[in-house]
């Protein structure tokens, strides 16, 4: 089997992403949803809407996203829309707020830890996923791609609760909860979501930009200590992810997100993913455009 293409441009702008885009030759059908972070209140990591508004319109696509499980200022869908509001990506395309009218449950085929993911209800409506994320650092996870925008990004609130416990309960934050087994939980959620829309139907994009150790759910994120990289793409999101990590590794000055990766065993979620889950490769073609 040939190697998936990763394409890579260091062209950090609208145009940038619009030819990272149109390298992959995708072909986005129906209803298309984008899946994006909204971003906490408070920060300002997040992909600016100026950066993101020309490709999100050229594909006719609708923002989506999905409630917080940790409070903060996005935990209901009111204090939610406000921040939506705030950081302007209601003024660039319609955005979707997929679990303020309720939940489904959807299998994991193959899993380890959870036999179901709990979704925004609202996903069903979509034909295809535009997958555009913020690559960076996490708390929890070690880093954040395509995978966590995935997985974690498109579970409701109840849903949120439910990976991060790794299946052992989803009404509040259970200690003891081993990291690898939330580090798979994450990915088993992510085949879920790919496995109920099929493969074909989903398109991705990391954005390496704003490289902080935490998350864009931190409203207090550490400033990044090191430069910006680029944009890549990809129909494989294990390919994006692991090309993404491998171009924090090779940078020079990219110490600090590296130790927050290794921290968290973070590479384990790619891993796990690949060789146990079939969720795509390790190995890739890297292209520059």
């Amino acid at each position: 089997m040939p190697k998936p293409k990763v394409y890579f441009t260091k062209d950090i702008s609208p145009t940038g992403l619009a030819k990272v885009y149109e390298a992959l030759d995708a072909q986005p059908h129906g209803k298309i949803a984008v899946k994006i972070s909204s971003g906490e209140k408070g920060g300002h990591h997040y992909l600016q809407p100026a950066l993101i508004k020309d490709l999100i319109q050229s594909v006719n696509g609708t923002i989506v996203e999905c409630n917080t499980a940790y409070g903060g200022a996005r935990g209901n869908s009111k204090e939610h829309w406000q921040v939506i509001e705030e950081h302007g990506f209601d003024q660039i395309a319609p955005v979707d707020l997929m679990d303020e009218n309720g939940e489904i449950e959807i299998p994991v085929k193959k899993h380890r830890q959870i036999a179901y993911d709990v979704i925004g209800k609202n996903f069903a409506n979509y034909d295809y996923v535009l997958v555009l994320s913020h690559f960076k650092g996490h708390i929890a996870g070690g880093f954040g791609g395509a995978i966590k925008n995935i997985s974690i990004g498109i579970a409701s609130s109840r849903g949120k609760l439910w990976i991060h416990n790794a299946g052992a309960g989803d009404s509040e934050w259970m200690k003891g909860v081993a990291q690898d087994d939330f580090l798979e939980a994450m990915a088993e959620a992510a085949l879920a979501i790919i496995d109920y829309k099929g493969p074909q139907n989903f398109a991705y994009v990391n954005v390496l930009n704003n490289l902080s150790v935490d998350c864009d759910c931190d409203p207090n994120a550490a400033e990044p200590d090191m430069h910006d990289l680029g944009i890549l793409s990809s129909l494989d999101p294990i390919a994006l992810d692991q090309a993404s990590v491998d171009l924090v590794y090779q940078a020079p000055d990219s110490r600090s997100l590296k130790t927050r990766i290794e921290e968290k065993n973070g590479l384990h979620t790619l891993e796990y993913a690949a060789s146990e889950l079939g969720l795509g490769s390790l190995d890739y073609e890297l292209i520059s455009v």
